[in-house]
């Protein structure tokens, strides 16, 4: 398989080329990426050939709220916070990621907007799988293509669970109760 080619969405970080290079790494924090943990090493190795990595400095925005997205981070060094605007247009801190996590599998999958911004609050390390590798991943590798999608639907879905939850317990608290 051919390289990735570096995305036009960070042309000023620093492109470290595949994860291959990485595959130790991913696979120290692998019990904290819940999407990758029925992974074994070598569908890790597969899949890291289809990511590039980039090396971003504190205080960069490596995904901006609003803006066209097709791909998903693995963080595998360093954090960022996630960042949301109220209705006001002021953003607000909704969260924090460290290595093991992955940001922006919404847009990945249906190339939506992005809900948040992230900003590095250190020097970060990471993973892009964008839609054009997935595919590919899919047709070279069906049965990690598969795999991965699967993975994906079901923490899509867990997320969708957790803030039907939250919304629910919002709107008990803002009604009365009627006896």
């Amino acid at each position: 398989m051919e390289a990735p080619r570096t995305p036009d969405h960070f042309p000023q970080l620093e492109h470290l080329g595949d994860a291959a290079p990485h595959v130790e790494r991913i696979l120290e924090i692998i019990q904290h990426i819940d999407l990758f943990e029925d992974f074994d090493r070598n569908e890790i190795e597969h899949l890291a050939s289809y990511m590039i990595c980039f090396r971003a400095p504190a205080g960069t925005e490596i995904i901006r709220e609003g803006d066209p997205g097709d791909f998903m981070l693995l963080l595998i060094e360093g954090g960022v916070e996630i960042m949301k605007k109220d209705t006001t247009g002021v953003q607000a801190r909704v969260g924090v990621a460290g290595a093991g996590k992955t940001l922006g599998e919404m847009s990945l999958i249906d190339g939506e907007p992005r809900f948040a911004s992230c900003l590095a609050t250190s020097e970060l390390v990471f993973a892009v799988l964008d839609r054009e590798h997935l595919t590919r991943l899919i047709a070279e590798e069906p049965g990690i293509g598969v795999k991965i999608l699967m993975e994906l639907l079901m923490l899509l879905n867990q997320r969708l669970r957790s803030v039907s939850k939250q919304l629910m317990q919002c709107l008990e608290k803002r009604q009365p109760r009627i006896s």
